[in-house]
């Protein structure tokens, strides 16, 4: 790690629904990054397992309830950016309670894994959706 670099420790998820399409949601304007499509999820606070951080945030983004067992380890990636390493942690989550509504996000889109690329996302993001298409 390079002197002063600090790792955030990110999670989020691909919700997958029967038709095998992956939730997306767009962040808001007044956001860093605002306008870019995005998997639900945040940042682990100090003392979380990254499951349970998680299930919290997929509650408080997207009103659904999630239980912490659902989700399978799937993915990740590694992105240094201001002065930041962002470690992000990427699950699948196939069964949840509610339906998902865009409460911190502009707008949600359910879309199979290979039209995720037309999409512009976070840097952290893009390199997730061709193992998440080869997975699922």
């Amino acid at each position: 790690m390079l002197s002063g670099d600090k790792i955030v420790l990110v999670v989020a998820a691909a919700l997958v629904d029967d038709d095998g399409k992956v939730l997306v949601q767009r962040r808001p304007v007044g956001k860093p990054m605002a306008g870019l499509w995005e998997f639900p999820g945040g940042k682990v606070e100090p003392g979380e397992l990254p499951e349970a951080a998680l299930a919290r945030e997929l509650g408080e983004e997207l009103e659904i309830g999630v239980d912490p067992a659902a989700l399978t380890p799937c993915v990740f990636a590694s992105e240094v950016a201001a002065g930041k390493h962002l470690l992000l942690l990427l699950y699948t989550l196939r069964s949840w309670e509610g339906e998902p509504l865009a409460r911190h996000a502009d707008a949600l889109e359910w879309l199979h894994p290979t039209h995720l690329h037309s999409l512009d996302m976070p840097p952290a993001d893009v390199p997730l959706i061709g193992l998440l298409e080869k997975l699922l």
